[in-house]
């Protein structure tokens, strides 16, 4: 809640006290009008927010004398090496605008932490950890992606853009071993089996791939820091401060010095320190669902603590947020992921949301049954809990609409879904996917497209309707959070409404319009003599008889209320 009116709240409150045998029906007028100016504030609801997911690498450059470090000068296979994004290229586009004008609310950016600093030699091309899911070192940055203070200065910017920051995690498994990266000690990691995800052991007792060591979270067993990372805090001149900081986290926590507890207590810094408003958590299935209870516990514990000494910067009571990638995890599913074997609730374990691959199927539907499905669901069976929709990502070869020939119905899915949004980077300006060279996940993850936004006029009008629809679900929770219901068939037309105690959001939107005049029903939802604004046109309409006129060469209506 904006603390600007907070204040004035108080002041105001104080006011009357002392001048109440003065002027008391003054001061209380002037109370009643800011305390309902609090309440009109839109609330930000997870449930129906709208988070763009972005590869740190490939996003934007910032700072040029970051490009190569660690000697990483190895010719790599296409797109499998360093392009020089960065969090500062990061910071520079909230900073211009580009997340707001998007409708963004959230920002999930890969892992920044320090990655191996050698390569891997594999069939589809020599390979550096430019995607951040490499990790070497959990308690500092990798020079690649820039500083500490860089991420804190993106993370305060966020913020005052109104967005909040989503930062990626990895808990399950280190980098892989190189020439330059030894492998951790045999208490901390499993090198085998490789997983089959035949069963629940083996998807979470092995390893996702060969040569990606697997951490063991399910142990209890107290383990020693490894001399290798003993001897790098050295070299770095930290290593009295690594270790005092965990003498007083195990002291606090009373957790066992377990692998998994060394790693939570490395993660929850980056809130404690910068206030992470949540994380996006890798390969949830594969590792033990109680580390990921701890990892939401203590999270939640450095943020509050954060939100207390950094008051002023914080954006409100919203607590941690936690979702997590359950790789093939559908929304039918219900609340539980079935191995086989075995049947695990993950939202029983931290996590406020889990990212639904279900979508990108449901697409190739008609917009209502795709709607009514998702509002059915997360309304029974989900009710309580959220899922973070996506049509396109970093690691899923079979996207909806992979070659970009549907960008603005891509837009319509995606955006005016029940539940949680994920936009992928240059979902909105149809980035390439199909690269020419790159093999497997690397296709995906080409550069962000920034000279087509500049420069191609078709690129710019996609770009556009991402933005309306953007900022159309941004201002109203309605659309992510609220109940669904079907007004008009032909044309379509649908409600949503969401109310959140003494806040209420009412919109109608049409889809697949005709050409020219049309008429939109809204009976029964808005009455006559209503007047409402076509955000999408920008047209003031008044409801008659039930309906609304509008008449432009657009196929879509995004209706609110006139302000």
């Amino acid at each position: 809640m904006n603390k600007a009116l907070f204040a004035i709240v108080a002041l105001s409150l104080l006011f009357s006290c002392k001048e109440q045998q003065k002027t008391p029906a003054k001061a209380e007028t002037v109370k009643t009008e800011i305390v309902q100016e609090v309440k009109k504030q839109t609330p930000f609801v997870w449930e129906g927010a709208n988070i763009y997911f972005l590869l740190t690498d490939r996003f934007h450059n910032g700072n040029t004398k970051n490009d190569t470090t660690l000697g990483r000068t190895n010719p790599t296979g296409v797109l499998r090496g360093f392009m020089g994004g960065d969090i500062a290229g990061i910071t520079e586009k909230i900073n211009k605008g580009y997340f707001t004008d998007l409708g963004v609310n959230a920002i999930w950016f890969t892992p920044v932490v320090e990655q191996v600093h050698g390569d891997t030699d594999e069939s589809t091309g020599n390979t550096y950890g430019y995607h951040g899911y490499w990790t070497k070192d959990w308690t500092t940055l990798d020079p690649n992606f820039g500083t500490k203070r860089e991420l804190a200065s993106m993370v305060r910017s966020a913020h005052k853009k109104g967005i909040r920051v989503l930062m990626d995690v990895v808990l399950n498994h280190t980098g892989p071993v190189t020439e330059k990266d030894p492998v951790w000690p045999s208490e901390w990691v499993r090198t085998d089996p490789t997983c089959e995800y035949t069963s629940y052991e083996s998807t979470t007792s092995c390893t996702l791939v060969d040569n990606l060591p697997d951490i063991l979270t399910e142990s209890d067993t107290a383990v020693e820091l490894p001399d290798a990372l003993l001897a790098k805090w050295k070299a770095e001149g930290r290593l009295s401060i690594e270790l005092d900081e965990l003498a007083v986290f195990f002291e606090r926590t009373g957790y066992t010095r377990s692998p998994r507890a060394y790693i939570i207590k490395w993660l929850t810094d980056y809130v404690k320190d910068l206030g992470i408003d949540g994380y996006r958590v890798d390969t949830v299935k594969h590792a033990d669902e109680k580390a990921w209870a701890e990892l939401y516990k203590e999270a939640s514990y450095a943020f509050e603590t954060w939100k207390k000494v950094n008051v002023e910067e914080s954006l409100d009571d919203t607590p941690f947020y936690m979702m997590g990638e359950v790789y093939n995890y559908g929304i039918s599913g219900g609340r539980a992921y079935d191995f086989g074997d075995k049947k695990v609730d993950y939202y029983d374990y931290g996590f406020n949301s889990l990212i639904n691959f279900e979508l990108k199927h449901d697409a190739k539907k008609d917009y209502e049954i795709i709607f009514k499905k998702y509002n059915s669901l997360l309304n029974k069976e989900l009710k309580g809990h959220g899922i973070v929709n996506y049509l396109t990502s970093h690691d899923d070869g079979q996207p909806f609409d992979k070659d970009r020939t549907m960008p603005f119905k891509t837009a319509n899915i995606l955006l005016l879904t029940p539940g949680t949004s994920q936009i992928y980077y240059g979902d909105e300006s149809s980035r390439n996917l199909t690269v020419e060279g790159a093999e497997g996940d690397a296709t995906l993850r080409s550069y962000m497209n920034w000279e087509a936004i500049d420069s191609i006029p078709e690129t710019q009008k996609i770009l556009a309707h991402w933005q309306k629809l953007g900022q159309f679900r941004n201002n109203h929770p309605a659309i992510g959070a609220g109940k669904h219901k079907r007004l008009g068939k032909r044309p379509y037309v649908f409600s949503r409404t969401f109310i959140n105690d003494d806040f209420k959001d009412k919109v109608v939107v049409g889809l697949d319009l005709p050409m020219g005049k049309k008429s939109l029903w809204v009976k029964g939802f808005f009455g006559d003599g209503t007047k409402l604004f076509d955000t999408y046109s920008e047209t003031e309409v008044i409801v008659k008889n039930g309906k609304v006129i509008l008449e432009n060469d657009n196929n879509i209506a995004l209706l609110e209320l006139q302000k």
